[in-house]
């Protein structure tokens, strides 16, 4: 999978990135939820985990192509943070496009499922 880098949030614990992939999905790097199953709303899949990011980074996602509601992939906090499902990235040839620390990982998320939140935190109107 080809990355291609759109936002990092750099801070003192980590840096979450935001990705688009060559496979109409974005790539998500940031911190390890220790307890995926944890988040009840969130239903977590056999081949899935979650990462958490600053609302923030999210305000780089891409606009997006049609209206409608698509299935979603993210749970705000509260906390000025979401959190964010999907198949973890494992494959060397994507994970060296990247820096990963060990508190970190990264998710691949449909594009489409987060055209809701592109339009509510990046796109309004």
């Amino acid at each position: 999978m080809k990355l291609r880098f759109i936002a990092i949030d750099t801070g003192k614990d980590g840096c979450p990135t935001l990705y688009a992939s060559d496979q109409d999905s974005y790539v998500i790097q940031g911190w390890r939820l220790a307890d995926p199953a944890s988040v009840p709303e969130l239903p977590i899949q056999e081949h899935e985990t979650c990462v958490e990011v600053p609302a923030r980074l999210l305000t780089a996602l891409e606009r997006p192509a049609a209206e409608g509601a698509g299935a979603t992939s993210h749970l705000a906090t509260g906390r000025g943070t979401y959190i964010i499902r999907g198949p973890e990235i494992t494959d060397p040839g994507t994970l060296a496009q990247m820096n990963v620390p060990s508190h970190e990982t990264a998710v691949e998320v449909p594009r489409a499922h987060m055209d809701d939140l592109a339009r509510e935190l990046a796109w309004p109107g």
